[in-house]
């Protein structure tokens, strides 16, 4: 009767006392989370068409970030179809321009371990380095989901990356993403849960979990899980939330993994990603002295306080050759960057504070590549034309080797900016 994380969850929002991989069940939705691109614009006309309503309000969770910074006529109309249906719903959990949702809905307190939770989002799956199982659908399902509450699912069988050492200093979880990317694949675990686990990931702060978990969308992965443990408890008290029977929810002993894939974090060497694809990864020296025009620390993958402080690691004292532009990736985090100094580091370095949302990320607002523009950032996806122009070219790294590379204004190792770097 063992089962994995991911199963356990499954089984207990689908009232089963097991499930196994290729079992199809009907799970009870715990929360559901949308954002504007998504969201009100897309689900309502649906709605209003089988005459539906949302079958639980206070389990409905909306945040503003795709087109919040935007004045173009067609952003500013679903800024208001989105407010106003969060009006005439009288919906309450509703986030106006706070920052990008996977890293508002957790600092809002709404993640618990064990939970079954949905996101109009394909890194929906960032929501598992809470200990829940978080999964992106798409505004058909969504649509579903609000008129009935539940959804079915076919459990995914569940691949274990066990993480021996610790990361060296340079190095990031983004080093981890990117070295998966090339190691099996951007479909290398379509459709299964991956669970992070090891000495190296116990390690982690909560933020280098959140990047864990976020890029397993971009190994084509249903969700990614991280078991809760103290660091769990430590985050979800800085969010309000009580966290009792953090210890309760973990894979059984003896539980069935369709495989494991095992490295050690000692040996990781600081990565980059080469135009158009995070499975054209290779360590930094592949890449180094690759002139840029410009970097971009942003998005849900590279822009929380733990990212902006790497890179004020490497930026303090020093002067960027290249323009860097800097969105953080929430409200709440450049206020805390801005008390702890990080920010002042970044901008006495030449950085760009822009707006927290999506930005850049998806081909929007200043930091945007136009044509034949060459950029390093530490998005997840570097498709060709997704941060801007169909002919631009962008590269994937860490926080810290992005910063290093506009200090350079070539792609550099961080870790040779580091001997020196003053906190």
């Amino acid at each position: 009767m063992t089962m994995t994380l991911a199963e356990k969850i499954i089984a207990r929002a689908a009232g089963e006392a097991r499930v196994r991989p290729g079992d199809i069940v009907t799970c009870r939705v715990d929360l559901a989370m949308m954002h504007d691109s998504g969201g009100p614009r897309r689900i309502k006309p649906m709605l209003e068409r089988i005459g539906a309503e949302v079958w639980d309000l206070s389990k409905v969770v909306i945040i503003t970030d795709h087109f919040v910074h935007e004045r173009d006529a067609d952003s500013v109309a679903i800024q208001k179809t989105t407010r106003e249906w969060v009006a005439a719903q009288g919906l309450g959990n509703f986030h106006d321009a706070e920052g990008i949702c996977h890293i508002v809905l957790p600092e809002r307190g709404y993640l618990r371990p064990g939970m079954f939770v949905v996101g109009g989002d394909s890194h929906s799956t960032t929501g598992g380095a809470y200990g829940c199982l978080m999964i992106g659908i798409g505004s058909t399902e969504m649509a579903g989901v609000l008129a009935t509450g539940e959804i079915w699912v076919r459990v995914p069988p569940t691949v274990r990356v066990q993480a021996a050492g610790r990361l060296g200093a340079g190095v990031a979880a983004k080093d981890i993403m990117l070295m998966l990317c090339r190691r099996i694949g951007i479909s290398g675990a379509n459709y299964k849960a991956v669970e992070y686990a090891g000495p190296a990931v116990d390690a982690m702060p909560m933020s280098e979990r959140m990047v864990l978990t976020n890029m397993a969308a971009e190994l084509g992965a249903k969700a990614g899980i991280i078991a809760p443990d103290a660091v769990t408890a430590d985050a979800l008290a800085e969010a309000g939330v009580a966290a009792t029977g953090t210890d309760g929810w973990r894979g059984d002993d003896g539980a069935a993994y369709e495989r494991t894939i095992a490295f050690d974090a000692d040996d990781l060497a600081p990565q980059v990603a080469a135009p158009h694809s995070p499975e054209n990864s290779a360590p930094v020296d592949a890449h180094a002295g690759t002139p840029v025009d410009q970097a971009y620390i942003g998005a849900c993958t590279g822009a929380k306080l733990e990212d902006l402080r790497m890179a004020a690691l490497i930026l303090h004292g020093r002067k960027t050759a290249v323009p860097l532009f800097v969105a953080p990736a929430s409200v709440r985090t450049a206020e805390a960057a801005a008390g702890d100094g990080t920010m002042a580091a970044l901008e006495e370095a030449g950085a760009r504070i822009l707006p927290s949302g999506c930005g850049a990320c998806i081909g929007l607002g200043p930091a945007a590549l136009g044509a034949e523009k060459v950029g390093i950032s530490t998005t997840s996806r570097n498709f060709k034309g997704r941060m801007g122009a169909v002919t631009s070219a962008t590269y994937l790294a860490s926080p810290y080797t992005v910063a290093a590379t506009a200090i350079a204004g070539r792609i550099a190792d961080p870790r040779e900016f580091l001997a020196d770097a003053t906190p």
